[in-house]
């Protein structure tokens, strides 16, 4: 497919999602469902459109998905109510920790007994599978900050938790799979992977978020007149958060979800 034809069918699939919102919301199919039926039909499996090997553009591929979920998770985070309170966050915690590890557990031993995988190749698959997709998942959260249905917020938070929680059991996947150094007894994994990794990111979100919170209402209170270009502020944030996560090895994604939160 041509740049002319590409801006032509996502140009027009905008414009399909946009003036035909109302029509999905008593349909029982989602947006995601309509981009892969499209997909599959101007890709190879149809009209032979679109040909895309995966395993070149890998890196492509990543880069892109990258965004689209940061995006999605800082959309999600913007929704939770302030301030915290813990009882609310339990259910949501309890989703992404504890049921993460039943889980991906689960998912391991079914791939490792029944379909005779590697005890790494199960646990990957394991973590790629258990998450909440937070893209998939934006028509069931939290329509705004404002929001007050219980089971909204309990998915919209743990789908922005818990694509950080599962990074560890992806590195120890790879790990047992020779890709990824554990370190003696799968030490360096317990305290790089799992503990600096995921306190180091919420840290970094907490505190750019806030810090960008706080100069943000000093700047309006100082100069009343000052105007504020929130999404550039968001993109922004996004980036400088994800770019320090990255840096010191810490979970990006869990960052940029707590500092929307923040």
């Amino acid at each position: 497919m041509t740049n002319a034809l590409w801006f032509l069918l996502v140009g027009g699939l905008l414009l399909t999602r946009g003036l035909t919102a109302s029509l999905f919301k008593n349909m029982p199919v989602t947006p995601a469902m309509v981009y892969l039926a499209v997909g599959l039909l101007v890709g190879p499996t149809v009209l032979n459109f679109f040909h895309f090997n995966p395993l070149k553009e890998s890196a492509l591929l990543e880069v892109l998905t990258e965004v689209v979920v940061l995006i999605s998770l800082f959309s999600a985070g913007v929704k939770m109510p302030v301030p915290v309170k813990l009882a609310l966050w339990r259910a949501p915690m309890m989703l992404a920790s504890l049921s993460m590890v039943a889980s991906v557990g689960l998912i391991a031993a079914f791939a490792y007994y029944a379909l005779n995988l590697p005890l790494g190749a199960g646990i990957l698959l394991g973590a790629i599978l258990s998450p909440t997709d937070p893209v998939l998942a934006t028509d069931v959260q939290t329509r705004h900050p404002g929001d007050r249905d219980q089971l909204r917020f309990t998915l919209t938070c743990e789908a922005g938790m818990n694509d950080g929680s599962a990074f560890p059991f992806v590195m120890l996947g790879l790990g047992l799979l020779g890709l990824h150094d554990l370190g003696d007894s799968g030490m360096r994994w317990v305290l790089v992977d799992v503990l600096w990794a995921t306190a180091a990111g919420i840290g970094i979100g907490v505190a750019a978020g806030t810090a960008l919170a706080r100069w943000g209402r000093k700047l309006r209170r100082l100069t009343p007149t000052q105007t504020l270009m929130n999404d550039f502020l968001g993109l922004g944030l996004i980036g400088v958060v994800y770019g320090l996560s990255v840096m010191v090895d810490a979970w990006g994604f869990l960052a940029v979800f707590f500092a929307a939160v923040a």
